[in-house]
C-alpha cells in the first residue's frame, strides 16, 4: 500500500519539487563559488556585510594532531546560514575529527572555530541512542501523544507519518520490530520536527532505499538551516551540498563549491596543471566531450511535459466528477464505459510522462554538478 501510495501521490510531489530544488541548489553553488579562492580557501576577508550577518561557523587557520600524525592541517572556512556541507574523504582520513571541530564537540591544536551564539543543532548520529527496542513508534515521535509539533505546525502523528512512508498504523507498534531503514527513517522524522538551524548528518543514507533517500534528498532541499554531511554515498553528495570539504589524508581539506564530482574533478585537474610544460604548445584537436547538455527532443520534453501532465489530471479530475454520479451508469452506461476507459488511459499516459520527466531531471541534475 505504501509503494502504491508512492507511486500514484508521490511522482507528482517529486516532479514538481525536483524543479525547485535543482535550481536552488544550482544558485546555492554558484554563490559560494564566487566566495572561495583559487586554492579552495575561503575568503574570509572580503565577504559583504550581508553575508557576514549570516555567518554561522568559522575557522581560522585551524590545525588538529593526533600523536605525530597531523589529521587537518590550516584550514580555513566560513560556513554561512543555509550552506549545505558535504565531508568526503577515505576511511580514518579524517572526517569525523572535522565534523566534530566545526560542530564545536573538540577544540583544535591550533587556530580557532567561532560558533555563532544562536546556533541550535541537531545531530542525528547522536539521537540513536532514543531508539530503545521497547519503545512504541509513538512514544518515540510524539511522546505517547497524537500531535506532533513539526518545526512551529502542528501535524497528527498519523499524517506526519505518512509523510515519511510510514503506514500509520505503526504508530502503536515497537521499535524492536522494525527494520534498520524503518528505524533510519523514524529518526530522521523525529530529528527533522524539532525547531533547529544546524543539522549534522553522520553517514544518514546507511540502511536506506531508494525511496527514503529521494525522500531525504526532499527534506533537506527544504531545510532552511546550515546542514554538516558526512557520507560515502557520492550520487547523495552531488544531489544535495552546495560545498564539498575533501580529505586526502595529508591533512590537507579541499574547499570546493559543489559536490563529490566537483571534487573529484579538481583532484585530477591539480597534476595536470603542475606538469603543463612552460611553452605554449600547439593546441591539439579538440577530444571528444562529454555530454554537456539534453539534445534538442529531451529538451522539449523535460520543458513540455509538466503542462502535459497538469491537462491530463485536470481531465482526469473532471472525468471522476462526471462518474461521481450515482445514477450516471443507470441513465446512460455507454458514456460511463466511455469515462472510464478514458480515464484509465490518461492514468497511463500521465504515468509514463512523469517516469519520462524524473528521468529527464536526473540527468538536468546530473549535468548540472
Amino acid at each position: 500500500k505504501i509503494e502504491e501510495h508512492w507511486l500514484h501521490r508521490g511522482v507528482t510531489a517529486r516532479r514538481k519539487r525536483n524543479q525547485g530544488r535543482l535550481e536552488k541548489l544550482v544558485q546555492m553553488r554558484a554563490t559560494r563559488a564566487a566566495m572561495i579562492g583559487p586554492q579552495g580557501a575561503a575568503k574570509l576577508g572580503i565577504a559583504s556585510d550581508d553575508v557576514k550577518t549570516k555567518e554561522v561557523i568559522k575557522a581560522e587557520h585551524v590545525t588538529k594532531h593526533y600523536g605525530d600524525r597531523t589529521i587537518i592541517k590550516d584550514l580555513s572556512l566560513k560556513v554561512t546560514r543555509g550552506d549545505r556541507i558535504g565531508i568526503v574523504g577515505s576511511n580514518g582520513a579524517g572526517k569525523t575529527t572535522l565534523l566534530r571541530l566545526l560542530t564545536g564537540e573538540i577544540q583544535p591544536d591550533e587556530g580557532s572555530v567561532f560558533l555563532a551564539k544562536t546556533l541550535d543543532g541537531v545531530i542525528i548520529d547522536q539521537q540513536r541512542k532514543l531508539m530503545a527496542p521497547e519503545k512504541r513508534v509513538r512514544e518515540v515521535l510524539a511522546d505517547g501523544g497524537d500531535w506532533i509539533d513539526v518545526r512551529g505546525v502542528r501535524k497528527h502523528i498519523h499524517g506526519y507519518l505518512k509523510e515519511f512512508l510510514f503506514d500509520p498504523s505503526l504508530a502503536e507498534a515497537k521499535i524492536g520490530t522494525l527494520s534498520g531503514g524503518e528505524r533510519s527513517r523514524l529518526l530522521l522524522a523525529r530529528e527533522f520536527a524539532r525547531e533547529s538551524n544546524l543539522l549534522v548528518l553522520d553517514e544518514p543514507t546507511n540502511d536506506l532505499d531508494l525511496e527514503t533517500l529521494d525522500l531525504l534528498q526532499e527534506v533537506i532541499g527544504d531545510y532552511e538551516g546550515t546542514v554538516l554531511i558526512v557520507s560515502h554515498d557520492r550520487d547523495f553528495l552531488d544531489r544535495t551540498v552546495t560545498v564539498t570539504l575533501g580529505l586526502d589524508g595529508s591533512g590537507t581539506v579541499d574547499v570546493v563549491a559543489g559536490g563529490y564530482a566537483d571534487w573529484v574533478a579538481k583532484r585530477k585537474a591539480a597534476p595536470e596543471a603542475k606538469k603543463a610544460p612552460a611553452k605554449a604548445a600547439p593546441s591539439p584537436a579538440a577530444p571528444a566531450q562529454a555530454k554537456t547538455k539534453l539534445s534538442y527532443k529531451d529538451q522539449r520534453d523535460y520543458e513540455l511535459l509538466p503542462k502535459r501532465i497538469e491537462e491530463l489530471e485536470a481531465g482526469i479530475a473532471r472525468d471522476e466528477a462526471k462518474l461521481a454520479d450515482p445514477d450516471l451508469y443507470a441513465k446512460d452506461p455507454a458514456q460511463f464505459d466511455r469515462l472510464m476507459k478514458a480515464i484509465e488511459k490518461a492514468r497511463e499516459e500521465k504515468d509514463e510522462a512523469e517516469m519520462r520527466w524524473l528521468e529527464l531531471a536526473e540527468q538536468v541534475e546530473a549535468l548540472a554538478v
